[in-house]
């Protein structure tokens, strides 16, 4: 009865070493007398108690790993602290277990040293505005140091960088200072713009009523000239009227003569300086003043 009681434990013990389980995302490193056998993958898997046995849980899973704040030294002097983060995952479990004796500190040694290296060659105000571009240097540096180790970076993200209290302060001062500078550029920016559309809209007035003053002495100087037309249209035709009622009252010397007079008398009241007589009118002005002399002596008398 002992004996079957012993052999079932014996059975259960050799059952419960052999029989091994692994989870999803996960691989077993198998040993066999000390020696890499075979990679377990997810499932259920059989093994030889007492000669093989599990090396290393490997999860396939991507992993982070967040590097400590290191303190680094720029090009120009000033030591400041970064904080980074790597993202890594493992596409080859049996090197990542016999290539290296810790994964996580190969990688955390190799990242500090790639940091330091990188921004010692950078100014600090570099180093603010490249982040980028260091996050990228330092994912392809690592992912080219870690594939013999049977790890893949995917990504490197600097956290935070701190420079020193002294230098904040002096990068804030410097920063107000530029604000302050930008806003009195754009104050001045804003008054001159407005000072061109001032005067701008000043000269379009401007022009305009120039344009407008044009016009009315244009329409001003058309009345003029329409209104001496119909007046000198008018005398025409009065002219003509008169002429011809004296062309058909068949007009003697006399008459004509007195027309003349008349008609001179008219000029002579004008505003003209000079007056220029037609030969035709001495004749009648010689028989009037011939009159004038003849009342005259009868006066005298």
């Amino acid at each position: 009865m002992w004996f079957l009681i012993v052999l079932l434990i014996i059975v259960l013990v050799i059952a419960f070493k052999s029989i091994k389980i692994v989870k999803q995302a996960e691989v077993y490193i198998i040993e066999r007398l000390g020696k890499y056998h075979k990679i377990a993958d997810a499932g259920l898997t059989i093994i030889i108690p007492f000669f093989d046995h599990v090396r290393s849980v490997v999860s396939l899973k991507q992993q982070t790993m967040d590097i400590p704040p290191q303190g680094v030294i720029t090009k120009d002097n000033v030591t400041i602290t970064i904080d980074t983060v790597v993202f890594y995952k493992i596409t080859d479990p049996a090197k990542a277990v016999y290539e290296i004796q810790s994964l996580r500190k190969g990688i955390e040694y190799l990242a500090i040293t790639t940091i330091r290296d990188i921004v010692g060659k950078m100014d600090l105000d570099q180093t603010f505005s490249s982040r980028d571009m260091i996050n990228d240097r330092l994912r392809v540096i690592l992912d080219e140091a870690t594939d013999q180790w049977g790890c893949r970076v995917d990504r490197v993200e600097i956290k935070d960088i701190t420079p020193p209290a002294d230098i904040r302060d002096a990068m804030e001062k410097q920063m107000n200072a530029e604000r302050n500078k930008r806003a009195a550029i754009l104050q001045a920016e804003g008054e001159r713009q407005s000072a061109i559309t001032i005067a701008e809209g000043q000269k379009e007035a401007a022009i305009l009523a120039a344009e407008a003053e044009k016009e009315s002495k244009i329409r001003k100087a058309a009345g003029e000239a329409e209104a001496i037309k119909k007046v000198a249209e008018a005398k025409a035709k009065e002219v003509e009227m008169i002429y011809g009622a004296i062309k058909n009252s068949n007009p003697d010397d006399k008459l004509v003569q007195l027309k003349s007079l008349e008609a001179l008398q008219e000029v002579a009241n004008g505003n003209a300086n000079k007056i220029f007589i037609p030969f035709e009118a001495t004749g009648a002005l010689a028989s009037l003043g011939s009159a004038a002399e003849v009342f005259k002596e009868k006066g005298n008398k």
